[in-house]
């Protein structure tokens, strides 16, 4: 019952949280700008440039920008979170007969909305610039469904991280500067083949590398006859970052959930 009791109210905040965004509609519209830009300064600017042996890398792109996207509107979680405090909403929800997890649910589960508008912005983007999933529709849609759990677990630690910053700028401040060097040390935008040794040990572990190599499986956008990677990781890529999902989700669930209740008004 107690668990059903949170989601119910963890329901409440996440409709809360979309209508904000409703009245608020920039917010979704330079979320959205992003990716589609990024989408085709790759496409036309660097398309040219970098070369995908058997591959179009319009193709190869996509995967990629999706899971750099999600990753990055992780961020609105813990900016959301340190927002609240910082107005002192999260005292008055604490004063409410709620559930003490049902504000990180309602805000991470409204996050996930907010990335499945962002995912099918891109994914029209991506057919206009030349992208196509050669694979099945439940192929496709198991592809996405991958990316935005990887990115839900995700938002638990941007969660934990806004209960924890100052102000909403530190948030953003900070994630830049984790979320940056994960996404372009990985094969998101380039052939691991590309980067220095060094890096190659790095990225061929880096979760993003493997929820990205799973995405493009499912799309069908791999190289046809390309070698298999090396590691285990990129081997099994949809099993890693299934692994990294729930690892993720069991140490922040409640490392969140306790920082909640330690969260005061700034």
């Amino acid at each position: 019952m107690n668990v059903l009791w949170a989601l119910h109210d963890g329901l409440v905040v996440a409709r809360r949280n979309l209508i904000k965004v409703k009245r608020v509609p920039d917010l979704l519209v330079f979320t959205t700008l992003q990716p589609v830009m990024f989408v085709v300064l790759f496409a036309y600017v660097f398309g040219g440039a970098i070369a995908v042996k058997g591959s179009n890398y319009r193709e190869f792109l996509i995967a990629g920008i999706f899971a750099q996207t999600v990753l990055f509107g992780t961020t609105i979680t813990g900016a959301g979170l340190a927002d609240d405090i910082q107005k002192g909403i999260i005292d008055r929800f604490r004063s409410l007969p709620m559930a003490r997890s049902a504000v990180l649910i309602g805000r991470t589960l409204s996050d996930v909305a907010n990335n499945l508008i962002v995912i099918v912005v891109m994914s029209l983007t991506g057919l206009a610039v030349g992208w196509r999933i050669r694979t099945g529709v439940l192929d496709g849609l198991a592809g996405f469904a991958l990316l935005l759990v990887f990115a839900y677990a995700f938002s638990w630690v941007m969660a934990y991280v806004g209960l924890l910053a100052p102000s909403p700028e530190v948030v953003n401040n900070a994630a830049f500067v984790v979320l940056f060097p994960l996404t372009f040390v990985a094969n998101t935008f380039v052939p691991l083949e590309a980067l220095p040794g060094p890096l190659q040990a790095v990225a061929r572990w880096n979760p993003v590398s493997a929820v990205t190599e799973a995405a493009r499986q499912l799309f069908g956008n791999l190289a046809p006859g390309a070698p298999a990677p090396r590691g285990w990781a990129l081997q099994h890529p949809v099993v890693y970052t299934l692994l990294w999902a729930l690892g993720l989700l069991v140490l922040f669930v409640p490392l969140a959930t306790r920082q909640y209740g330690r969260a005061v008004s700034r």
